[in-house]
């Protein structure tokens, strides 16, 4: 069965690379290139082609600002197929935006550090991969530079997103109480997303009206950091996107260490670390809940809830074994239902859990592959298994879909794949789970 999955995940990533050098997440629905997404792709990449692993990479990275900053999308085509695009965003408007890529003038969680250790770990030719990731590491570097230089107004070593779209889990009930706060006008727009896929399966209009609203204030400040972090009604530390820049922080440090000659940068990313992961356990762990929550920084107060994102600071060896213990306690209790695959986006046992809504449930391959590794690293090597065969189940069972049903009755009368299909991350993560 492996062998027929693997053929199928390679026909899925070569059908959405694109020309440009560049993968689109999957056709219709995601017309453009998307940070995360492009990481995550390389990685699926780099186990038989390491030529479009490299591509996918420098692309993205063309698209840097002279800031350091990486957007969410870049414009690379000219297509209406899509809602918000380029003419609203509008990157232009900051000036060390990239003029010669129109992106969004927000970003995702920073993954391209641990994307490129892993394109080390499985090239094959070493020297070439280390001449690749010397020409673009500080690239990378500069990326991280820009987070913790522009958005910590604190100065505790906790990076903000200034929108849910820069968490990567875009319509998480997470969100729900800022949007309460929120006065956002009634906008006018046609979308496509949901000419393509069921409505019921992604955001509402309103949710829509406030992401709009988000980037109107950002834009009315040529998308000044200072200004976001004044004036946007939406200000979080997030434990998943802080998660991604501490776990590739280390990696920075390790490819540094082996290209040699880079004192200086592993000294500020090791002084980065030490201050980050302190903040981490000190203002994100919620004992009372047993898991890592996200941080209202606009309001000043918690967001207590439980998600796929609680989980996922086991992936950057941020928790000590005791606590890292309670964590998986809590996945289990939560989550971990015999009736249930791992691991929904969102706590099944909350009322606003929604098993077939974006990231209001579904089972999303990404943030399981995060959690395989975490949950291996930490050595809860039974958890970390499930999680890699119920992942390669719902593949099996579905398809490569966007996300999943986490009821696994669900499969018994329908297919239980949502979102996209053909999905370039779940086929790329799928190969490196196999190949793992």
């Amino acid at each position: 069965m492996d062998k027929d999955l693997i053929k199928k995940a390679k026909a899925v990533l070569d059908g959405n690379f694109q020309e440009k050098g560049y993968s689109i997440p999957c056709k219709g629905l995601y017309p453009f290139q998307w940070k995360w997404d492009s990481g995550f792709i390389a990685i699926g990449f780099a186990h038989y082609d390491m030529g479009k692993a490299k591509l996918e990479i420098e692309t993205l990275l063309n698209a840097q600002w002279g800031n350091g900053f990486i957007p969410h999308i870049i414009f690379h085509v000219d297509t209406d197929t899509y809602f918000p695009g380029k003419d609203f965003h509008q990157s232009e408007l900051h000036p060390l935006s990239n003029k010669k890529y129109p992106s969004t003038g927000m970003t995702q969680p920073p993954v391209l550090g641990f994307t490129l250790e892993k394109m080390y770990s499985i090239a094959k030719n070493k020297t070439d991969i280390l001449n690749f990731i010397e020409k673009n590491i500080d690239k990378v570097y500069n990326n991280h530079k820009y987070f913790y230089e522009n958005r910590d107004p604190q100065n505790e070593g906790l990076v903000y997103i200034y929108h849910n779209w820069e968490s990567g889990t875009d319509n998480s009930p997470l969100w729900d109480d800022i949007w309460e706060t929120m006065d956002s006008p009634e906008y006018t727009f046609t979308r496509r997303d949901t000419d393509l896929v069921d409505p019921s399966q992604r955001p509402s209009k309103r949710e829509y009206d406030h992401y709009l609203h988000i980037i109107e204030i950002a834009k009315q400040h040529n998308y000044s950091d200072e200004k976001i972090a004044e004036l946007s009604p939406f200000l979080v530390q997030d434990p998943l996107f802080n998660s991604m820049l501490i776990k590739s922080n280390y990696s920075l440090i390790s490819l540094y260490r082996i290209l040699g000659n880079n004192e200086d940068k592993i000294e500020q990313l090791k002084q980065w670390q030490k201050k980050s992961i302190a903040s981490f356990n000190k203002k994100l762990f919620d004992e009372e809940l047993g898991a890592y929550i996200h941080y209202d920084l606009r309001n000043e107060k918690p967001i207590r809830f439980v998600s796929s994102s609680s989980f996922s600071p086991l992936f950057a060896g941020i928790p000590s074994k005791e606590r890292a213990q309670i964590v998986v306690n809590t996945m289990l209790a939560k989550f971990g239902d015999d009736n249930m695959y791992l691991c929904a986006s969102f706590d099944p046992t909350n009322e606003r859990f929604n098993p077939k809504k974006y990231w209001r449930g579904p089972v999303w391959i990404n943030l399981n592959w995060i959690l395989y590794f975490g949950l291996k690293d930490y050595g809860f090597n039974e958890v970390a298994q499930r999680v890699k065969e119920d992942s390669i189940e719902l593949i099996e069972k579905a398809g490569f879909y966007e996300y999943f049903d986490a009821r696994k009755a669900i499969y018994n009368s329908e297919k239980g794949g949502y979102g996209g299909n053909n999905f370039s991350w779940s086929a790329a993560l799928l190969l490196d789970l196999i190949n793992n």
